[in-house]
């Protein structure tokens, strides 16, 4: 397999991976110490995903004290394709809020009672993702950057 080959394997792996799951989990790192979630996310383009945090929840605090975060879309088994990155996650408001809900109802409709609680919208920057497929050789994962 040429290099072009396989990033086009890669990516193709990406989208699919991210397209099939609703759901992952954020780690975060703020003044209360580590935490893990589940949220719901939608992909913009392989590189954003946007989602939604409770406002007086731990993970939204942590962001706003260390944007860095780390993340993995997963059905929790090694032997199917995982994605693992670290990104940088910014709150957004205004214009930028109604397009985040708009995007992620459109993929994740039974996110949108969660839309009528006290949330905040946040995009995360996604600049490499490793992208693991066992059953395919893929182990290490392959990068895939942006």
């Amino acid at each position: 397999m040429t290099t072009t080959e396989q990033h086009s394997a890669v990516e193709a792996l990406l989208h699919r991976t991210l397209a099939a799951h609703k759901s992952m989990f954020l780690a975060t790192a703020g003044s209360d110490g580590s935490w893990v979630s589940g949220v719901y996310f939608a992909e913009d383009g392989p590189h954003t995903l946007v989602l939604v945090l409770e406002e007086r929840g731990r993970t939204l605090k942590a962001i706003k004290e260390n944007p860095e975060v780390a993340l993995v879309v997963s059905t929790g088994s090694p032997m199917e394709p995982f994605l693992q990155a670290q990104g940088t996650a910014v709150v957004v408001d205004g214009a930028e809020d109604e397009a985040v809900r708009r995007h992620l109802v459109a993929k994740v409709p039974e996110v949108a009672p969660f839309l009528a609680t006290p949330i905040r919208t946040v995009k995360v920057s996604v600049p490499v993702w490793r992208v693991t497929d066992i059953p395919n050789g893929w182990l290490p994962g392959k990068d895939f950057s942006a």
